[in-house]
């Protein structure tokens, strides 16, 4: 088993401790590394929200909170109660100037630890916040400032929320996180491409095919669809999550793994996107938005009927692209991505297809002459797979099927894997920036996304439909189709 290397003592600070993000993600998170010895005794979890409450009772939420989303085979009680101990709170209003003598004076107790502060909030506070914070003298040499997605809805408030931020953090203390970087396998593929010659040397236009990238969501909006309806799957899912594993897909070498030198080649992939305009929106995008249907063999209802009525709604809830990286080595290879809420699994993998063989000393009727794949798998068990084609056991001659040699990272290594959350909280403690996007980053992914909403508001046309269960509209299947080319859809 790995070892569990401590990080240093801090003192984390949870904007929005109330919340359903702190509730579902950060605070079991943490209480796996407190559990797993990597968290220091001397540190503590600090809630802060607008809520008069006492320290008992927010830690009463935490214990409720961890035996609702935490296994109960990996609930110690003991190790939880000590968890509990770690844990304050102090009701500070984030837009406001209630609460924040409070907090510093709870942070003076300690001085010198590191202190991360997690806006857990909406973006609109984010300004009010981190003035706050150094209005009240709470910003040194060991602060740390994490900012949740949405960084804005386009480049011009994304840009907004950036400048309010950075009047008062320099930019290597603000950690703009993405939990899908934390992934193991995302993070395997910096391993699998750059340690692996045999897989670097075919990184290439000349070997592969195209690349795929899918992410379902069998949910709906659940509870979101007030933040939804004006955000959608381009900005929720796309401009962050799908677009970096992209960048990870098509960036070349860095000098280092240090956290600039792998940014600086994520930002050359995005400014390598080509963008999309009025002119070829409807040959490589579809929209979509999911009608009523069945998942996991229950009925569910369609989108507007989640929205809480009828009103018709332009929003889509799933989006197919054909992309292109305008670069030496991705000239003529399309990266088709989609995504979705509804669809048939919750599955996030990303899929090379290697060219066939342009000739084969097999006779036809011995296989398909199916060319090679890897599948990387991010959930829902995270992975890696390559399909190779294989001698069918047995006498009777020469018949070739494809075999999958398949390491699954659990069964693989007989340990439990942590949350991308526990991985990215004690990044942030170390100040490693690696897995967290830079300001310049954010900033083109929007201005790509910005030109492609553009190009769908001058050919406006509603979103297609798809019944709620099925991989999206048929045109998506005719996205790649056309091209000769097929989803990979294996159900997991």
């Amino acid at each position: 088993m790995a070892t569990i290397i401590p990080v240093a003592s801090f003192d984390c600070v949870v904007f929005g401790a109330t919340g359903d993000l702190t509730t579902r993600k950060l605070l079991p998170a943490l209480y796996y590394r407190y559990k797993d010895g990597q968290i220091p005794g001397t540190s503590r979890i600090i809630g802060a929200s607008r809520s008069e409450m006492s320290v008992e009772a927010f830690r009463e939420r935490a214990r409720d909170a961890l035996k609702r989303f935490v296994p109960a085979r990996d609930l110690d009680e003991d190790k939880l109660a000590a968890f509990l101990d770690h844990l304050d709170y102090v009701a500070v209003d984030g837009a406001g100037d209630d609460g924040w003598e409070d907090l510093a004076a709870k942070l003076a107790e300690r001085p010198d630890q590191v202190r991360p502060y997690y806006l857990a909030t909406s973006p609109d506070l984010y300004g009010s916040i981190c003035r706050n914070l150094s209005a009240h003298g709470l910003i040194g040499e060991k602060s740390r400032v994490v900012l949740e997605k949405p960084i804005g809805k386009d480049l011009k408030s994304a840009r907004a929320i950036n400048d309010a931020v950075g009047e008062v953090f320099p930019e290597e203390q603000i950690f703009r996180i993405d939990h899908y970087l934390g992934k193991e396998t995302v993070q395997n593929l910096l391993a699998l491409r750059f340690a692996n010659t045999i897989f670097e040397r075919l990184w290439t236009a000349d070997v592969i095919d195209h690349v795929q990238i899918t992410v379902g969501e069998t949910v709906g909006v659940e509870g979101r669809a007030g933040y939804y309806d004006t955000s959608g799957a381009l900005r929720d899912m796309v401009q962050n999550h799908l677009l970096q594993l992209l960048c990870l897909m098509a960036m070349e070498s860095p000098l280092t793994l240090d956290a600039n030198s792998v940014r600086d080649e994520k930002l050359k992939v995005l400014r390598a996107l080509k963008p999309i305009t009025p002119n070829d929106v409807q040959a490589v995008t579809v929209r979509g938005q999911y009608a009523a249907g069945a998942v996991d063999g229950k009925p569910v209802e369609g989108y507007r009927a989640d929205l809480g009525g009828e009103t018709a709604s332009r929003t889509e809830t799933f989006v197919a692209l054909k992309l292109e990286v305008q670069s030496w080595r991705w000239a003529g290879v399309p990266f088709y991505i989609r995504t979705g809420k509804r669809l048939p699994q919750k599955l996030s993998e990303i899929v090379v297809q290697f060219r066939a063989s342009p000739f084969s000393i097999f006779p036809a009727e011995s296989f398909g002459r199916e060319p090679n794949r890897l599948v990387i798998r991010l959930q829902p068990e995270e992975g890696i797979k390559l399909e190779v084609m294989t001698k069918d056991p047995g006498p009777g001659g020469m018949r070739l099927r494809p075999t999958n040699l398949d390491i699954s990272f659990e069964e693989t290594f007989k340990q439990r894997y942590p949350d991308a959350y526990e991985r990215l909280l004690m990044d942030v403690v170390r100040g490693n920036a690696t897995l967290f996007m830079r300001r310049d980053e954010v900033e083109v992914a929007w201005a790509w996304a910005d030109s492609l909403l553009k190009a769908w508001a001058d050919r406006p046309e509603p979103p297609r439909s798809y019944p709620a269960g099925s991989w999206g509209p048929t045109a998506a299947i005719a996205l790649i189709e056309r091209d000769g080319r097929t989803w990979h859809e294996e159900m997991h």
